[in-house]
């Protein structure tokens, strides 16, 4: 089994859930935050809708440099748009990762910001790492906001304490 085909089914797992998450967002609560340093809701949101074009630069750049090519930063104004977004992005995303032979998964790949190097690692490393566990990392802050806001939860390894017990 290549590199990618096993890598594909955790990122389509993690994905589907993310996306029931994303769905859940309120429209109307974007501009919330739980506190004057965190992000908002939409902010968060469209930050995790926009997680998967990191793939995409892993795989089609040597390198991606903060200080030429910035950073994403679209605060989208409703759900829907978030979650059209995301899926636009993770279908990129599957298939730039289908697309990469193991020797390209195994070539470094380096975070930089100018002359710092941030990291630089094996593409399969960065892809585990900046999209998949960052993806994670972020849902489970969302997971939050929307507990603190009153949003049902989806189950996400399981049934949630909002969909009950099996």
């Amino acid at each position: 089994m290549s590199l990618s085909s096993s890598f594909l089914g955790e990122f389509e797992h993690e994905m589907a859930n993310t996306r029931k998450t994303l769905e859940r967002v309120p429209t109307d609560k974007l501009a919330w935050q739980p506190h004057a340093k965190s992000m908002t809701l939409g902010r968060l949101a469209s930050h995790i809708s926009e997680m998967p074009v990191w793939a995409v630069r892993n795989i089609q750049m040597p390198e991606y440099d903060f200080a030429t090519g910035g950073l994403l930063r679209t605060d989208l104004p409703s759900t829907q748009e978030i979650v059209e977004a995301f899926d636009k992005n993770v279908a990129a995303a599957r298939d730039a990762i289908s697309g990469a032979s193991d020797e390209v998964l195994r070539e470094n790949w380096t975070l930089r910001r100018g002359d710092r190097v941030v990291f630089a690692m094996p593409r399969l490393a960065v892809l585990r790492s900046m999209v998949l566990n960052h993806t994670i990392h972020h849902r489970g802050q969302l997971t939050v906001y929307l507990r603190l806001q009153d949003v049902p939860l989806p189950g996400l390894y399981g049934p949630s304490a909002d969909e009950g017990l099996m």
